[in-house]
């Protein structure tokens, strides 16, 4: 399977890292800058950069780098967050678990003392919710290290921020499609160096409202059980 990495960017001050490290493997690579004070540039010629004029959120950057590499001929991305936290060299750990058709969602390892409480309840919380909707035990319903199939394209997605993150994951599922949970070690940085762009106000409200719109069509509609 042809897969390509697309990279969803907003003010990190990171990606310069991210790209250097993710240019040592030989894949194709799309950087989608999602409205950004100060437009990304690198210095490769061979990363393609999509941009948006103004900030649309997570969920529409990746959007838009899977309808780059639908154009580009691939079968699947591998979105990489742009704060540092994921590892190139897990990658490999994503591709050699992914089957034609299926999300694979990298377990983030959260052992360690620099993973704020908050963030590990969040991860449970919102695991707790996606078990509900879905009927699949998943370890890490929040990473953004996944690789998605690009018939995710044809998905009636209305979620375009961080709540899209839970919405595919549901709307796969109730086509049938596989989702695998693979661990993976990644990089929790301390306070200080930690950049996210995750309103607790807003972005929490949106993921109510994504899970409450969840559970009425699987428990009021039968969507997933008797309705695709």
């Amino acid at each position: 399977m042809k897969i390509s990495i697309v990279v969803p960017v907003y003010n990190s001050p990171f990606i310069d890292e991210v790209i250097e490290d993710l240019f040592k493997y030989e894949y194709k690579i799309i950087v989608v800058d999602d409205g950004s004070d100060e437009k990304i540039t690198t210095k490769y010629d061979e990363i393609d950069i999509v941009r948006h004029d103004v900030n649309m959120g997570k969920g529409e950057a990746i959007l838009s780098g899977a309808k780059r590499a639908k154009e580009l001929g691939f079968d699947a991305i591998l979105t990489f967050d742009g704060d540092k936290q994921h590892l190139s060299s897990e990658i490999v750990k994503l591709t050699s678990h992914y089957k034609e058709g299926s999300i694979v969602i990298g377990n983030r390892d959260f052992s360690s003392e620099s993973v704020p409480n908050s963030s590990k309840f969040g991860r449970k919380f919102s695991n707790f919710w996606v078990f509900l909707e879905t009927f699949k035990s998943l370890g890490d319903t929040q990473s953004g290290f996944r690789i998605y199939p690009i018939d995710i394209l044809d998905l009636s997605i209305r979620n375009r921020r961080f709540d899209f993150e839970i919405e595919v994951l549901a709307l796969h599922s109730y086509r049938k499609g596989k989702i695998i949970d693979v661990e993976v070690e990644c990089y929790y940085p301390p306070k200080g160096e930690r950049v996210s762009h995750f309103d607790k106000f807003y972005d929490n409200w949106r993921l109510t409202k994504a899970h409450t719109k969840l559970m009425l069509q699987r428990y009021l509609l039968l969507r997933g059980i008797l309705w695709v």
